[in-house]
């Protein structure tokens, strides 16, 4: 498998930040091997605590929007696939253990983590209608395919995801999607005909 690092904005998260921490750390792989940026626009009194207690690192810029700070966390990883927290909705441990090994392929550019992707009458509200986007959990996105697309907006703060989706969407992205839900992994390309 590529090297994997969790990005988790604590702005995205809020109150739930340490549930996303701790369901990242309860598999035995993401004790050891897997590293976990934290970023956020404002200091926190917590954060020394929660980074021992998680071992993360807490990348604090009260400056940048959400779009440069989730940017400047890719850029500092160097990891080969970034998993990106886009709600306040943790997930759970044993779907980061089944999800890691789906990981080590070429033929993948992203994969929308716990939830399914949307249909094509979705779609088309989307672009057409300016309807806000379906934002799941979290999404895994390959390093070279975000430089491709030249990382997330940074002048974007909170429609920021929103709009890395819609690009996804709007380019030929090899995408999958995977959740508990669905018995094993749904396949799915924006830039393929899609029937539904």
């Amino acid at each position: 498998m590529g090297t994997v690092c969790f990005i988790v904005d604590a702005s995205v998260t809020g109150a739930r930040l340490p549930r996303h921490l701790r369901a990242i750390r309860q598999t035995g792989l993401a004790d050891h091997l897997l590293p976990i940026i934290v970023t956020g626009s404002t200091s926190d009194p917590r954060i020394t605590r929660i980074e021992q207690h998680y071992r993360v690192r807490f990348l604090v810029t009260p400056s940048l929007p959400l779009g440069a700070r989730i940017n400047q966390a890719a850029y500092i990883s160097q990891a080969d696939w970034l998993l990106i927290a886009m709600q306040q909705q943790a997930l759970q441990a044993k779907l980061w253990c089944l999800l890691y090994p789906q990981l080590d392929t070429y033929t993948l550019d992203a994969v929308l983590v716990g939830s399914q992707p949307p249909r094509l009458s979705e779609r088309l509200l989307q672009r057409f209608l300016g309807a806000d986007v379906a934002v799941p959990p979290y999404i895994a996105i390959r390093r070279t395919w975000l430089e491709r697309l030249g990382g997330l907006d940074p002048e974007l703060d909170e429609a920021a995801l929103a709009d890395l989706l819609q690009r996804l969407y709007a380019c030929p992205t090899r995408l999958q999607t995977f959740s508990l839900e669905a018995p094993g992994l749904t396949r799915y390309s924006p830039s393929r005909s899609d029937k539904r």
